[in-house]
């Protein structure tokens, strides 16, 4: 399994519809069938239908019998509405290797997506952000919407700096019902600011995770000399040696990721790093733990 869901193995896919296939298809294929992960195909119970569910599953018989509209609830099936917010500044162009940040994010994402709408037939939707809201898809599960949240992603090309206020702020105004909230990003600010901004999203009901996406030569640089390095976003250079990067650098990065994990935690979000360079059954993994019923 861990070689479909390789992002190295995934860089020489064409296509994020068939990125995001091979990676659905591979963790499902790892998975016990367990109506914890909404697989099972037992029927559970009836729900009455409220505008905007997909048709599809709506009970005809059941219509023609008593001319109320309901829909087939099955074990697992709980209908969670999915919003990714897709960081899209300039710093997640950075990759040392194969996958850039970006594409890393938009294989999360594809997978998120392909999962939430083709195997759990929840409705999805996407904000993608920098120091603007550039594309918003609002969530939905009507015929289509997958193509349209790929041709989202693949559109998402990095530029500008990353700004939380706007996007959450747009966000807020069109969240109407509870669900899971992912906020994909190399959140390169301070955590106390990140959590501030993203923190009220919870006050709505939904279950807010953050993805932190770096490189792992954000993480544990490389220097084989004298170096001036350059801020993707801003062009600020600043000279470093070896040294730094070994001794002081290592120490605040350590500690941006562990106070990213513990002011995230505490105000009650989840938060998981990803690496470029790992896996991605770690992001499918979370997704389906913070679905209602998942705990």
């Amino acid at each position: 399994m861990q070689r479909f869901l390789d992002p190295a193995v995934l860089a020489g896919i064409s296509g994020l519809d068939l990125v995001a296939k091979t990676v659905v298809d591979g963790f499902v294929a790892g998975l016990h069938r367990s109506p914890d992960f909404g697989f099972s195909q037992e029927f559970a119970e009836y729900r009455a239908y409220t505008p905007g569910d997909d048709l599809r599953h709506v009970d005809w018989n059941l219509f023609a019998r008593t001319e109320r509209c309901y829909l087939k609830r099955y074990r697992g099936e709980t209908n969670s509405q999915l919003t990714i917010l897709l960081d899209a500044s300039n710093s997640m162009n950075y990759g040392s290797h194969a996958v850039s940040k970006m594409d890393y994010a938009r294989y999360t994402a594809a997978s998120l997506f392909y999962l939430a709408i083709h195997n759990q037939h929840d409705p999805a939707g996407l904000i993608v952000f920098d120091d603007e809201v550039r594309n918003y898809i609002r969530p939905s599960t009507r015929q289509g919407q997958l193509h349209r949240l790929l041709a989202g992603l693949e559109q998402a090309e990095p530029r500008a700096r990353t700004n939380f206020m706007k996007p959450l702020a747009h966000f807020q105004e069109f969240l109407r019902r509870r669900g899971v909230v992912l906020v994909i990003s190399d959140f390169y600010e301070s955590p106390e600011t990140i959590v501030k901004t993203i923190e009220p999203l919870r006050f709505h009901g939904s279950d807010v995770v953050l993805f932190h996406v770096l490189d792992p030569k954000e993480i544990r640089p490389e220097l084989r000399g004298p170096s001036i390095l350059v801020d993707m976003e801003t062009e600020q250079r600043l000279e470093v040696i070896p040294e730094y990067v070994k001794g002081e650098y290592r120490k605040k990065m350590d500690s941006h990721l562990e106070q990213m994990s513990e002011r995230t935690r505490a105000a009650g979000m989840d938060y998981h790093l990803l690496v470029t360079d790992r896996p991605l059954d770690a992001a499918l993994s979370e997704y389906l733990f913070l679905r209602p019923g998942g705990r």
